[in-house]
């Protein structure tokens, strides 16, 4: 009610998150945005906006983040908004790798939401990108794997088509096996220049997780662990494993969470796996064909699901 004794229908409350301008945002430019916003998924707020500000590039990776969170709280019944006002190139450019055709339609696009999709009318035309394709967690895409194991190899040599078929059909398999989500997941990749040349693939689904999905079968095939399932730290510890040492199923056998060869291939590459859970992520690196370092983060706002990142150098 105002001063003249009208009543009006007061604003609901809305968070809102503010990235970082001119720079390019990877993963760690936008949990910390998150983190300075707090956990869109957690609070109480019936209406989350995401401001993009000028000059802010959004990497492959953060994308991936970005567009699993956002259909995530639109499927919990948040009002979602995207401002780009500011920052209309990183509109243009979600439009080109099908960041917007995968992204909720209650999700509200700021300015305006293209009125035609740039990836769907130029898909498979770019020599650096594949565009974001959709995952159904009830079946395997062998097309969607083919398609970016054959851009993966024409972006490198022919030295990586094991490794990429590998990683590809390992990873969007797993969704399929073990998301146990009604969302869609999503894969994709581009080639980035810079120091060093790499191919960065990201899949992303918004399921279980890789600890939620493996705890039901240690009691039975990994009594040890089991026992071990005190503490904070036990599923950032039981993933980390899972990562580094594999051998690790929901089966107790050969069958599970496909992480074993991907990690040889991994490790065969020097590649960095990037790997984000509910709240934490772990960030692994191999030179030399060894492992060279373990980064953890912890205590991340809620993002569900498992979001895998590979960078391949091929310089």
């Amino acid at each position: 009610q105002n001063n003249n004794f009208c009543w009006f229908l007061s604003a609901p409350p809305e968070l809102r998150v503010q990235f970082e301008q001119d720079q390019w945002m990877d993963c760690e430019a936008f949990e910390r945005s998150l983190a300075s916003a707090g956990s869109p998924l957690d609070l109480e707020f019936t209406s989350v906006a995401f401001v993009v500000p000028q000059k802010c590039s959004i990497l492959l990776d953060a994308a991936a983040r970005f567009l699993a969170l956002c259909n995530q709280l639109a499927h919990a019944g948040k009002k979602v908004s995207v401002d780009f006002n500011d920052c209309k190139s990183t509109l243009g450019y979600f439009d080109r790798i099908g960041f917007i055709d995968h992204l909720d339609q209650r999700v509200e696009l700021l300015p305006e939401k293209p009125l035609v999709s740039r990836a769907h009318l130029y898909k498979g035309n770019s020599q650096a990108v594949v565009e974001f394709g959709g995952v159904d967690p009830k079946t395997e895409d062998k097309e969607l794997i083919n398609q970016l194991t054959n851009c993966f190899v024409q972006l490198s040599d022919s030295r990586y088509e094991a490794a990429a078929s590998t990683v590809f059909g390992e990873l969007i398999g797993n969704i399929s096996e073990h998301s146990n989500s009604p969302l869609q997941g999503f894969a994709a990749l581009q080639k980035y220049g810079g120091r060093r040349n790499h191919i960065q693939t990201v899949v992303s689904d918004s399921g279980l997780g890789i600890a939620e999905t493996l705890k039901p079968s240690l009691e039975t095939h990994y009594p040890a662990l089991h026992k071990k399932q005190h503490g904070d730290d036990f599923d950032i510890a039981l993933v980390t494993t899972v990562l580094t040492k594999g051998e690790i199923s929901r089966f107790g056998s050969g069958r599970g969470l496909g992480f074993k060869s991907s990690r040889e291939q991994a490790i065969k590459f020097d590649a960095r796996l990037s790997v984000r859970q509910s709240n934490f992520s772990i960030s692994i690196e191999y030179v030399d064909g060894q492992l060279h370092n373990i980064e953890q983060h912890v205590n991340l706002p809620t993002i569900h699901g498992t979001h895998l990142c590979f960078d391949f150098f091929i310089d």
